[in-house]
């Protein structure tokens, strides 16, 4: 039953094929007893027929937001808010017609993937740690960077570290990211705050991502490593006005 299933299947593709072929006025496939491969023509409408496929998904995506009056997603890595969350969430609420905001927690660096398919509306990102392409942006805190280090560590009682200081240092790498360093892959923080605690790593991060310090761990100033941002972001072709309300709650409550 079935090989007779499968075989059907072949004969139905086959039919359709050589009926796409004709309308189209192409040949599609180059067949020969052995083998059948894509022709140049067939090459192109696969390649054309993924990106109509992909917009089809996002306008389904998009339609289906439209339709759907209970909320708006706002995507956040753990720990990643500086604590404004709360404060951008009350913002919001008190402005008329405002949508419940389900929050979605996402891994060290898939946020802008979930900005960028569709899976939400808005979230906070890390410049210049995040790509921003292609989303538009509002900046709503800027903090110094730091560098975490075990507290036994040869640098640890500084005052403040040069990035020339911790040349030589092991430096963890993350997924999705490349050029990181040449330590253990980690996922999120509490991964990373476990290897810098036995002495495995060390990083160079936004100071509200290890506030507060956890044990057996310190933070150090890092004045050449430069500002970080954290911004809330938004694909720059949505202009829907509950995302737009959002986000303008979130700049009535940044800071500097």
């Amino acid at each position: 039953m079935r090989v007779r299933t499968a075989a059907l299947s072949v004969a139905v593709a086959a039919l359709l094929t050589k009926r796409i072929e004709a309308r189209l006025r192409v040949t599609l496939f180059d067949r020969t007893s052995r083998s059948v491969v894509l022709t140049p023509a067939g090459t192109a409408l696969l390649e054309h027929g993924r990106h109509a496929l992909n917009a089809m998904t996002v306008a389904v995506q998009n339609t289906q937001r439209a339709a759907e009056d209970a909320s708006l997603r706002f995507v956040i890595k753990p720990g990643g808010d500086a604590n404004l969350l709360s404060a951008i969430l009350a913002a919001y609420a008190e402005r008329p017609g405002a949508r419940r905001v389900d929050i979605l927690f996402s891994g060290a660096t898939d946020r802008t993937d979930h900005l960028r398919d569709g899976r939400a509306d808005v979230g906070l990102l890390y410049a210049p740690f995040d790509d921003l392409g292609g989303l538009a942006t509002e900046t709503l805190h800027v903090e110094d960077r730091v560098a975490v280090l075990p507290e036994n560590h040869r640098l640890a009682g500084r005052d403040s570290i040069s990035l020339d200081d911790l040349s030589d240092e092991v430096f963890p790498r993350w997924p999705g990211v490349p050029g990181g360093g040449s330590g253990p892959e980690v996922a999120d923080a509490g991964e990373l705050t476990a290897l810098v605690r036995i002495g495995r790593v060390v990083a160079v991060l936004p100071r509200s991502l290890v506030t507060p310090v956890p044990p057996g761990i310190v933070c150090i100033p890092v004045p050449d490593a430069g500002p970080s941002r954290m911004v809330i972001a938004r694909r720059d072709d949505d202009q829907r006005e509950h995302v737009t309300a959002l986000i303008a709650a979130a700049v009535s409550r940044r800071r500097g």
